[in-house]
């Protein structure tokens, strides 16, 4: 490897070039047989020994010399006998000498150049001259409405070819994606964390809008219609395109404010027909989970808490001994009969459990299928190709399962020279499955079970209620289908002027069925029978439907002229119109549970939910490019949008862009650089765009609100639950459109035959007239006042990507850096006063207040002499009866006592302690093949993030003895000079105290840093080599074993996953403090992939 493939460069230099490439890490790069395809050497020079008269052996030696095309000779240029092993390197002369079975054909290849094929026929020498690769430069890049070269765009657009997606065997596209874009922010669902059925959220460059009722999600398109890229088959991908400044995404107007993913899925090959087989084999188990203490230490922990709470011990002696005969064998029961009732089981138990071992300890297996075909003629193609994944989740007692069904059909037609048709059609199912009992609550209660509760009765019966529920509940299962058809006739009357006329149509059926059972308990005596609250059968069903229709209709024209000049226009017109219907019902006390449907219960009928709704946009738009040979470039896209979310006088706008690129490695002046300089383009771009993204589909209508036989009701009439009406809202005549305005500057570079490429870009967003909250009114108004346009957002941040890509002697290796930041700012919000518990203008989001801890009292007397600091009330409003062991704050304004303030000019002790946005986010990628062998190392991280975390999980005493856990890490508490379990004055957690939630305040103290790196993926491969498998016609066969989130680097509890931090119970009402979530897995697979 080498700045300078020339001679000269290495002479004196002796191993210069390994010693630079340790400068790199290995990576693993997917390695593929070689199919003896590739482009034959041009007319390369072939020598014969003068005088030699050449007969046909078995083997023979062939020697030669590679050069490139100045003449200068290539050092350590593959060369290989294609569909064998046999192989060498040239020296640092370029010359290489192999002995090759006759007939056999030679494949010359470097990094950074074209490879060559040569036939052996009755050669002696050969000198072969290769050519530079300009594949970097010409390499095709899918954009809004067509495609461009990468090497003229000027927006800010990154590009994920099918080779990333497939190499790691994951359940969906987006968990492929993680960490492969800068700027392109990943975070799991807020309610279901990290279950089999939940898809992780995405944004591009951070946060954009904060409106109330509004979202700055990206718009998704798949082969240039909207869908749900989590049910394709990640085979049937090409590549991917990412939009991300406005430039690169204006073309889509009001859809795309922020940000556009573009999939491209594959299309037949004119040829002979391929076949390709492909399979992963998945065994997850969970990572992170909390241990909880053994049931004698939990006991005794409690017992503490207890005590510094005034209260009785939670667990009495004879509790304590049976304890501890469970755990010594010579107590066998796992409880007794409660004294209260002697005919029940005590649910305290003595046993001893980690219940987080015995929900979630379960191994889960997944497998995943896929078959393609593809082949045609030079005038008709077609691609099919079907899916299926069968995945398990990872609780112990009826885990939940998905599986996933996917074909896809394409067809790209030549009618006449003139007249090309393309059709395509997709299926798709997900079936989810799980029972009914599991949900957030679940995982809430999980963290509240004492160890000493019994999972079974002495009787062999179940006792525990959660597990109970796992079991005996019913089912809640959803099937969703989706069927996509798309239809495209492209024209072109004259050379290069194309008209393209496109119809896409998409339904989407979703069918839910969740049927619940009593579940049972037993009695001493072995009777049953049923837990208060779950004691009524009952089913329940919703049935919805969207239809989906968008007709696009477009032309562009490209014309090259003398001298270097390049235009290309294109002007379009896009509909879409949505409609959707739901409608769900209810019914109790079901005749039999064999027969869990509504039409088989007694109870009455109830309409749970019932939905009718519509939207439409439709747009124009155009888009002109300029270039002068490749080194200047411009465009600018006009979008004239209109949306039936609006007001009539506030339905259309116009959405302009412009950006420029100046390629100085194309000037003449870098001629003489041109070997070491490949690119070297600067860009920058201006937009603006608007967000119709209202969760509301008709804000500027008044609505009535009304619901039939209303449970929440206050009265019966005739003893029936009454219909309900309300005043209708105000609406604003004001109300429109949001606004996202951006600017992003960039730099392409290219080095050494563009083995070393580096983008950089700076960008700014502000979404300004974003819907905040209603302006105040007088309460004699009678009626909620309507929100407006009143608040202002600003977004700004970097992203870079750094590869390196080359080889030493016949192994391949490549590095790849991914780094990226994004920070938002208020810019204006209705917020006169400054109040802490709302947005304000100057401030960050993310922002984390409290306060700032002096630190733990080690006795009773510092902790009085702290309080005699603070003659105005000291700590009192935080709490009483303070000792050695409890927090000490700090009086930050001085006024002799600790409170919180309310407002940014008045924060009493309160300050910013952090930032719980991710900051400076990175990826790195290594890969390596060597003779069939690949290796692949992907990490993934945050550098920077603060986190606070509260409850139970981080505390262990909190929330009352019922709220309160002991965990292992709870442990290191403090505890004074001549505690039973050995002094602790350094300890990190307060003393145990049920009432301990005044040392649990927001401080800086136990403010976390959720940063981390974690080996998102490991993988090892081997190809056959081709002349092994094509005796059983096999072209291609790959075997892979793969890993991922095999450690993780973080300063977090052990009880946390920094990746599903804010997700689980309570998330939905924003409370995301506290990760009672489904945990992340750990995922070892293997499999295979063959071509035939």
């Amino acid at each position: 490897m080498t700045f300078n493939m020339k001679k000269e460069n290495f002479r004196g230099i002796g191993n210069w070039n390994v010693a630079f490439a340790l400068l790199f890490l290995f990576s693993a790069a997917q390695s593929k047989a070689d199919t003896g395809k590739g482009l034959e050497a041009s007319n390369p020079t072939i020598k014969g020994n003068t005088g030699i008269t050449v007969t046909q052996q078995n083997e023979r030696t062939i020697k030669g010399v590679v050069k490139d095309a100045s003449g200068e000779t290539v050092i350590g240029a593959n060369v290989s006998v294609i569909g064998t092993t046999i192989g060498t390197v040239t020296d640092v002369e370029g010359n290489f000498s192999l002995k090759v079975p006759a007939g056999a054909t030679l494949k010359i290849s470097f990094i950074g150049y074209k490879d060559y094929n040569v036939k052996i026929t009755d050669q002696q020498s050969l000198d072969i001259i290769l050519q530079d690769d300009s594949q970097a430069l010409d390499e095709v890049v899918v954009v809004g409405f067509g495609t461009q070269k990468k090497v003229n765009l000027t927006g800010s657009v990154a590009v994920v070819d099918s080779k990333k997606l497939q190499s790691r065997p994951v359940a969906t596209v987006t968990e492929a994606m993680q960490g492969l874009v800068p700027g392109m922010n990943f975070s799991y669902g807020g309610t279901g964390g990290a279950e089999i059925n939940q898809n992780m959220k995405i944004n591009i460059r951070g946060t954009g809008t904060i409106g109330t009722g509004s979202n700055a999600s990206p718009l998704v398109l798949i082969d240039g219609m909207e869908g749900d890229m989590n049910v394709l088959n990640p085979n049937d991908i090409e590549t991917i395109s990412i939009l991300k400044d406005a430039a690169a995404s204006s073309i889509y107007g009001s859809r795309a404010p922020f940000g556009v993913i573009l999939i491209t899925t594959k299309k037949g090959k004119a040829g002979k027909v391929s076949v390709n087989y492909n399979n992963n084999f998945r065994w997850t188990h969970a990572i992170n989970m909390p241990h909880v203490a053994d049931s004698y230490t939990f006991a005794q922990y409690f017992n503490r808490a207890a005590a510094a709470d005034g209260q009785n011990p939670a667990f009495d002696d004879d509790t304590m001994q049976r304890i501890i005969g469970y755990q010594n064998g010579s107590f066998t029961d796992t409880t007794i009969p409660d004294d209260a009732d002697p005919n029940s089981w005590h649910w305290v138990g003595n046993s001893n459990n980690d219940w987080y071992d015995i929900l979630f300890g379960n191994t889960a297996f997944s497998q995943e299928h896929s078959l393609s075909v593809n082949g045609g003629s030079e005038k008709f193609q077609y691609y099919v190709s079907g899916n299926f994944m069968d995945e398990n989740g990872l609780m112990s007692y009826r885990p939940d399962n998905m599986k996933r069904y996917t074909t896809t059909a394409k067809i790209n037609a030549e009618l006449f020279p003139w007249l090309h048709i393309n059709y395509n059609t997709k299926f798709m199912r997900k079936d989810y499955t799980k029972t009914s009992y599991l949900g957030n609550q679940v995982y809430h209660e999980l963290t509240k079970r004492w160890p000493t509760e019994p999972v079974l009765d002495p009787n062999g019966y179940i006792l525990n209620d959660q597990i109970s529920g796992l079991i005996y509940s019913g089912d809640d299962n959803t099937q969703t289908d989706w069927l996509y058809q798309q239809f495209q006739v492209v024209l072109e009357p004259i050379k290069g002027w194309k008209i393209f006329g496109e119809i896409n149509y998409k339904t989407i059926n979703q069918f839910w069925h969740k049927h619940s059972y009593k579940l049972p308990k037993w009695h001493v005596d072995g009777s049953v029978f049923y837990k208060g609250g779950f004691d009524v059968t009952s089913a329940e069903e919703s049935a919805e439907r969207t239809n989906f229709f968008n007709p696009n209709l477009y032309s562009e024209y490209m014309k090259s002229f003398e001298g270097g000049h390049t235009v290309k226009v294109m002007v379009g017109f896009q509909a879409e119109q949505n409609k959707y219907r739901k409608l769900g019902a209810k019914k109790n006390d079901l005749i039999t549970d064999n027969v869990p449907n509504i039409s088989q219960a007694t109870g009455q009928e109830k309409i749970t939910d019932s939905k009718l709704q519509h939207w439409a946009t439709a747009g124009f738009f155009g888009r002109v490019n300029y270039d002068y040979k490749e080194r200047y470039l411009l465009e600018v896209n006009l979008r004239y949008d209109g949306t039936s979310r609006f007001a009539e006088d506030k339905r259309w706008n116009l959405f302009p862009s412009f950006s420029a690129g100046w390629n100085v490695a194309r000037e003449g002046f870098m001629e003489p650089y041109e070997h070491i300089i490949n690119t070297l383009k600067f860009r920058g771009s201006w937009g603006e765009l608007g967000n119709q993204n209202t969760e509301s589909l008709y804000p500027y209508i008044q609505t009535m609100k009304f619901v039939a036989a209303d449970k929440d009701g206050k009265w019966l009439i005739n003893n029936q639950l009454p219909n309900t009406s309300n005043a209708p809202d105000l609406v604003s005549a004001l109300l429109g459109w949001e606004t996202m305005r951006s600017w992003n500057i960039g730099v392409d570079m290219g080095f050494l035959q563009n083995r070393l490429t580096m983008s950089f870009d700076w960008f700014n967003r502000k979404t300004v007239n974003m819907v905040g909250p209603a302006p105040e009114l007088p309460v004699i108004l009678g009626t909620k006042v309507p929100k407006t346009n009143n608040a202002d957002l600003l977004s700004r941040g970097f992203e870079l990507d750094l590869s390196w890509r080359d080889q030493i002697g016949q192994v391949q290796y490549g590095a790849h850096l991914l780094l990226s930041d994004d920070r938002q700012k208020i810019m204006k919000y209705p917020n006169e006063t400054g109040t802490l518990n709302t947005w304000r203008a100057g401030e960050y989001i993310g922002e984390i207040w409290g306060f700032e801890t002096i630190g733990i009292a080690k006795t009773d007397q510092e902790m009085n002499d702290h309080l005699a600091t603070l003659p105005n009330g000291g700590q009192n409003e935080q709490g009483s009866k303070w000792a050695a062991g409890d927090i000490m704050y700090k009086d930050l304004d001085g006024d002799g006592v600790i409170h919180a303030g309310e407002t940014i000019t008045a924060p009493g002790d309160l300050k910013i302690i952090g930032n719980n946005t991710p900051r400076f986010k990175f990826g790195i990628d290594l890969d390596a093949a060597w003779k069939g062998f690949d290796i692949r190392v992907f990490l993934q991280g945050v550098a920077k993030r603060d986190y606070w975390l509260d409850g139970n999980m981080m505390f262990g005493a909190s929330g009352g003895k019922w709220g309160s856990t002991v965990f292992t890490e709870h442990m290191d508490f403090f505890r004074t000079e001549g505690d039973e379990w050995g002094a602790n004055l350094d300890g990190y957690f307060p003393r145990p105290n049920f009432a301990g939630e005044k040392n649990q305040k927001k401080q800086t103290r136990y403010l976390q840093s959720a940063a981390y790196c974690r080996l998102k993926n490991l993988q090892i491969g081997y190809t056959i080599p081709s002349n092994l498998t094509r005796k059983i016609g096999v072209q291609n066969l790959r075997l892979f074993f793969s890993a991922d989130n095999l450690f993780t680097i973080t300063p977090l509890p052990s009880s946390f996953d920094p990746e599903t931090l804010g997700t689980g119970y309570g998330a939905d009402n924003g409370a995301t403090t506290t990760a009672k979530t489904y945990p992340l897995s750990r995922t070892i697979s293997t499999g295979f992939s063959v071509n035939f």
